[in-house]
């Protein structure tokens, strides 16, 4: 039956979600119909009920850490939540913690000894005191005001070397709370006060020594071989000053000697979910320390040799690096190139939060200097591309002895033999470090793994050939991936090697290159290989994906580029354009910064970081809705939809072996999509570069010395969408490195990034000479400088639903408020209305009593002292997201009015009803009559209700949005009144742009329900359910924080048989034909068609690498820069 022929029940429905054992048949009309039938009547219940809505009691050990950082309002009281005790199953030397409420328990392959969540969070800041070097005393460590004389001047200085550099109104209220007006402040002691002299002793101790740290600062000199193109000449040594580092063994012995080591995990274990709707146990992958790769460590650990008379236990200090260069400042050349370590046994929600002191900058690496260029113009018969040739050689040579250099005997010995530390709870253990991670952009990236830059195999884990990748997605493509990981060539490096030193070869020349072979080697000495690959590090494997640059500032930025060239090439092109960025201005804002205002013209991409182009995938789909032919525009929306599906399956904070399967397979669609989009929709348009891409292509002509004399403006050129690059093919990664290593979060290059923001603040408190000396020493100061624990607030909990204010500033009465909005729609019957309400409340009934009609009698038994109640501005709901943590989202009725709550239907087609918010309020009320009155509080929100359109067919088998409109005024449910506790969390509701604005559901003019003095309404919105991750889950049953009801309703709404269900019926196209049984034959049309584009891809990838390198090779742009106050705001 067509969705238009509905029965007058199936119309009453919420559904979009259809259930997959639809015949083919229906399913190629009803997607069809998706695109060409006209505005439908939303479906309407007969009462609008929600179910009642419960969300997880979480126990404070169950709970990670919240991204939000402002203090929550009070809370309600409330009764104590029961605690169950846990019992620990044990089996010989394993250990297996019992299923916790989320069905979640910890599977130990050896019984720990130490297990951090019992003992302090793992939220506390970094607390490191100086050490003063004695000749015979251990070091000791000291409380404040040590080094300074008292603890005004220790508390002024610590203002002056902490916070924004710009002294702002909250710089000077800060100074005001933590300085003037603390217990041990005296005005007495800053008589005869002085910075510089308070400064010298921050940096000696009061003996006129300097405080040392075990792991202080070193500077060294680098020094690289310079080929000379001749058997006669040896090569010239060339020292290259500027390495500034601490020792990496005493970083890791301060760091376990840190109060932050009590959060430490020691003991990896394996994360195990029974889901408590089948029964069903499945590997949760979240943190790294639960990752196979740490597993197998522990494992390789204990099969060594004990070292002679130890029979300490033997634990693993799991490294993590970081490094990207960056300009310190907007204007000027100054830069840094930091080097920053992270411990991987610290819970990644603290390693992700920049002020978290988790972050141990260990170094500042040389960049090559310009003098360089001296040496290299006296030597003899180079050409101008091997000069070329030889600087990049120098600078590998350089970044290798940089890591030579690092990579000391000590550390070497401690990988090897490990190391005796006191843990946290006073034990001994020896402690074996091991690296893991490496994250680094792709030009850094090619560094470590001694690689040619977009070589002909640029892939840095594999070397599959260039040439392989139009087969992405493919069982090819995936099977080539495993057959071919990269192994070091060291034979034919060192051979290369010979050929340059000893017999004049050129680094470039053809004996080189055929010495080198295939794998796109470079004749460099790796140092990860040469020192630690003996010791079992494979130094291609830990140089994981970088979701930051390869996809939201690569493979997504490419596609959107592309599809803005495509609306250029249309008819009426510009206008099209005009219209797109129309759309993106009036796309609402979402949560605490989730969701920002597009306030420019979005097509232009001026000054956009990587969270921009998130929040334009997340928006996209309704934004371009119409803006291309009905055919290619059905493509669009489908790539749209299953881009945004995988980026936030690969962003997600945890995994299941579901969520993995189902990565798996949207990256194989995806795949098949970008090739349909690329093959029919690209193919049908001639594109051009974009006005922005000209200009910069005509600046750099004009700086280049081959200027053309003209000054008449080159043509566009044209552009083609390349999806033979590296960045693409890195998206078939992703499933193998989050079982190796944990989720991207814990891992991405927005860690660094963030990292950047110390170093950025710093440096105006430099004297700008000698920068990278400069920042070590304030680093070293901020280090002296740290905190007491006890000044550290202690982490929020969000435990209520939500909180609505119980203030009685804003009274309103009802007849009055009746009376002002007289022959407002969204006032008829409100009395009434919110007396039924009531009734429904006080008397505790459910949804099953939808129908009840009450008489005018029970009303008036309704009492509202007054007639008065009390209008509040925001509510926050709180809630458990699908990764355990408590968040929050607020609630205002002028701006982030749309929430969300579970379907009160009995078989619901889709598992939420949507509202919008009218106006908050409270009230003390009771029932007249039948015994003892008992006064309540009340808390109602007055809503103005949506419903979807029962012929719009949506969900992931389709990949559409659901899509609501709101309920007809002749409805009686169009208003009407919700309980705040049945709120789930607010919605993000984009205006369906296509479908217009109307007045189908509103008469014309101007009313309560619409803000800012509208006079229509858009006629339909899009539920945006990639506004996060938290979100995107919630529309499937993967969600392992959320609540079992909620998960079922879903489950039922979706009909999956399990987890992996949905992507089953993903591989069906838009013509109904299912995709199963034809990988073969595309893998032979694209063999085909490799030769035919692979000079395009060449050209295009070069292409792409100087748009790169031209708008990131140095990070400062790549994330983007915030208000200091909101560095630990971030939606990722």
């Amino acid at each position: 039956m067509s969705p238009g022929a509905a029965t007058d029940s199936e119309a009453r429905d919420l559904g979009h979600l259809q259930d997959s054992n639809n015949q083919q048949s229906d399913i190629d009309d009803n997607v069809e119909n998706t695109f060409r039938d006209a505005l439908e009547e939303p479906s309407r219940p007969l009462r609008r009920i929600p179910k009642p809505f419960q969300d997880v009691p979480l126990l404070d050990e169950d709970t990670n850490h919240s991204d939000n950082i402002d203090d929550p309002p009070p809370q309600n009281a409330g009764p104590p939540q029961s605690r169950i005790r846990r019992v620990l199953l044990t089996l010989r030397d394993m250990l297996q913690t019992s299923f916790n409420s989320l069905g979640l328990c910890r599977l130990y392959p050896r019984r720990p000894t130490f297990e951090p969540d019992k003992f302090i969070p793992s939220l506390l800041l970094s607390k490191t005191c100086p050490t003063v070097t004695e000749e015979f005393d251990p070091p000791g460590i000291l409380p404040p005001p040590y080094p300074l004389p008292n603890m005004s001047i220790y508390r002024l200085i610590s203002w002056m070397n902490s916070g924004s550099h710009q002294k702002s109104e909250t710089e000077v209220a800060r100074l005001v709370k933590e300085v003037l007006l603390a217990d041990d402040f005296d005005i007495k002691h800053l008589e005869d006060f002085s910075v510089r002299k308070s400064l010298r002793e921050l940096d000696n101790d009061p003996r006129g020594r300097k405080i040392e740290f075990p792991d202080d600062w070193i500077e060294a000199n680098v020094t690289i071989k310079i080929p000379t193109k001749s058997k006669e000449d040896d090569a010239i040594h060339l020292s290259i000053p500027g390495l500034h580092f601490r020792p990496l063994t005493e970083v890791i012995r301060s760091a376990f000697a840190d109060i932050q080591a009590s959060a430490f995990h020691l003991s990896p274990f394996r994360r195990l979910w029974k889901d408590p709707l089948n029964n069903k146990q499945e590997r949760i992958f979240d943190e790294l320390y639960t990752s196979d790769s740490w597993l197998d460590a522990q494992d390789e650990l204990q099969k060594l040799p004990k070292e002679p008379g130890c029979s300490l236990e033997r634990v693993i200090a799991g490294l993590m690096f970081f490094s990207d260069a960056t300009h310190l400042a907007n204007f000027g050349t100054a830069k840094a190139w930091p080097l920053y370590m992270y411990f991987g046994n610290l819970t990644k929600y603290t390693r992700a939060a920049p002020k978290s002191g988790a972050c141990h900058l260990v170094g500042f690496l040389p960049s090559l200097p310009d003098s360089v260029k001296d040496v290299l113009n006296i030597l003899p018969r180079i050409s101008k591309s091997g000069m070329a040739a030889l600087h990049t050689h120098c600078r590998r040579e350089l970044f290798h002895g940089c890591w030579d250099a690092l990579l000391d005997k000590d550390f070497l010995l401690a990988y090897r033999h490990g190391i005796v530390l006191k843990c946290a709870d006073g034990v001994f253990r020896r402690v074996f470090p091991r690296l893991f991670t490496y994250s680094a952009d792709y030009p850094e990236k090619v560094l470590i793994a001694t690689i040619k830059d977009m070589g002909l195999c640029p892939c840095p884990r594999c070397v599959t050939p260039k040439n392989m990748f139009p087969f992405l997605g493919l069982l090819k493509d995936m099977r080539n991936r495993m057959e071919n990981l990269r192994v070091y060539a060291k034979t034919s490096i060192v051979k290369a090697r010979e050929y340059i030193f000893d017999m004049g070869n050129t680094v470039d020349g053809t004996k080189v290159e055929q010495a080198l072979g295939d794998g796109s080697w470079v004749p460099v000495l790796n140092s990860f290989v040469e020192k630690l690959g003996p010791l079992g590090l494979d130094p291609f494997r830990m140089l994981v994906v970088d979701f930051m640059h390869e996809c939201e500032l690569g493979t997504w930025k490419a596609l959107f580029i592309h599809l803005v060239r495509i609306l250029y090439a249309l008819p009426f092109g510009n206008q099209l354009v005009a219209t797109l960025d129309s759309r993106f201005r009036q796309v609402p804002t979402f949560g605490n910064g989730v969701i920002r205002a597009f306030a420019d013209n979005t097509s232009e991409m001026k000054k956009m970081a990587a969270r921009d182009f998130e929040d334009i995938l997340q928006c996209s789909i309704p934004v371009f809705e119409g803006l291309f032919p009905t055919s290619h525009d059905m493509i669009v929306q489908t790539i749209l939809y299953r881009f945004a599906q995988w980026h936030a399956l690969a962003k997600l904070r945890i995994h299941s072996d579901s969520t993995l399967g189902f990565l798996d397979e949207t990256f194989k669609v995806l795949s098949k999509q970008l090739r349909k989009f690329r093959d029919t929709t690209c193919a049908a348009f001639t594109t051009l570069e974009l006005p922005k891409e000209k200009a910069a292509r005509q600046r750099k002509i004009a700086k280049s010395n081959n200027a053309p004399s003209d000054s008449s403006a080159p043509e566009p050129r044209v552009k083609k969408f390349n999806l033979n690059t590296y960045k693409f093919h890195s998206m078939g990664d992703y499933v193998r490195t989050i079982k190796l290593f944990g989720t991207t979060d814990s891992f991405t290059t927005q860690i660094g990034e963030l990292a950047h923001r110390a170093l950025k603040a710093f440096y105006p408190l430099t004297n700008k000479l000698d920068t990278p000396a400069q920042l070590a020493k304030h680093e070293r100061r901020r280090r002296v400088l740290s905190e007491s624990p006890l000044d550290s607030p202690a982490p929020s909990v969000l435990k209520d639903h939500h909180y609505i204010a119980t203030n009685r500033n804003d009274p309103v009465s009802l007849f009055t408020f009746l009376q002002d909005n007289d022959g407002d729609p969204a006032t008829n019957d409100f009395i009434p209305k919110l007396k039924d309400h009531i009734l429904y409340r006080l008397n505790k009934l459910d949804v099953t009593h939808c129908d009840r009609t009450f008489t005018d009698e029970e009303r008036n038994s309704v009492i509202i002292p007054n007639n008065t109640v009390y209008s509040v501005q925001t509510m926050r709901v709180h809630y458990t997201t699908y990764d355990m943590r408590r968040e929050y989202d607020t609630i205002n009725p002028r701006s982030h009015s749309d929430v969300m709550v579970l379907s009160g239907e009995a078989l619901p087609r889709h598992p939420y009803w949507y509202a919008r918010v009218l106006g908050i309020y409270h009230m003390d009320t009771w029932l007249q009559g039948g015994g003892r009155i008992e006064k309540q509080h009340l808390e109602v929100l007055h809503v103005r209700w949506l419903a979807p359109l029962i012929s719009h067919w949506s969900g992931m088998q389709r990949a559409r949005l659901p899509k609501v409109a709101f309920v007809g005024e002749s409805d009686y449910d169009a208003f009407g009144f919700l309980d705040p506790g049945q709120v789930i969390r607010g919605a993000h509701l984009i205006p369906a742009f296509s479908s217009g604005r109307g007045i189908s559901s509103l008469r014309h003019g101007k009313s309560l329900a619409r803000p800012d003095g509208e006079l229509d309404d858009w006629e339909v919105y899009c539920v945006g359910i990639f506004v996060n991750r938290d979100m995107f889950l919630r529309y499937t049953d993967m969600g392992v924080g959320h609540p079992v009801a909620l998960r079922k309703t879903v489950t039922d709404c979706l009909n999956l048989r399990s987890a992996a269900a949905p992507v089953e019926a993903m591989d069906i196209d838009e013509d109904g034909s299912d995709t199963e049984g034809h990988e073969e034959e595309e893998e032979e049309q694209l063999e085909m068609d490799v030769d035919l584009v692979d000079e395009e891809s060449e050209e295009e990838s070069e292409s792409e690498s100087e748009e790169d390198e031209q708008e990131s090779e140095d990070g400062f742009d790549d994330f983007g820069e915030e208000a200091e106050d909101e560095f630990d705001e971030f939606s990722f």
